[in-house]
């Protein structure tokens, strides 16, 4: 199973089609070549798959979200919950 954790976005790059999102403290780059263009705006909250912005969700379901996770990640050691958030949009699919 892949499952995402909701990133803010904190700048884009209109020109390549990038932004920058924070990820529970974890920077990172997503492309938006898969949403429309001007869909995405700073402060929104996305999913990302594979390094790619999938859709936007509501601060209320990434709130929601990101309160999961956090009871989930205070279960892990340190070098666990950086690992998991710094992997979460590298989803392989294990059978």
């Amino acid at each position: 199973m892949c499952l995402s954790i909701p990133s803010k976005v904190v700048s884009i790059d209109e020109e390549k089609q990038i932004c920058t999102v924070d990820t529970m403290g974890i920077s990172r780059d997503a492309s938006l070549a898969m949403m429309a263009q001007g869909d995405v705006k700073i402060g929104d909250f996305v999913l990302i798959h594979i390094g790619f912005v999938m859709n936007k969700i509501s601060v209320e379901e990434a709130e929601a979200s990101l309160e999961t996770y956090r009871e989930i990640l205070s279960l892990m050691d340190e070098d666990e919950r950086r690992r998991s958030v710094e992997e979460d949009d590298n989803c392989v699919n294990r059978t």
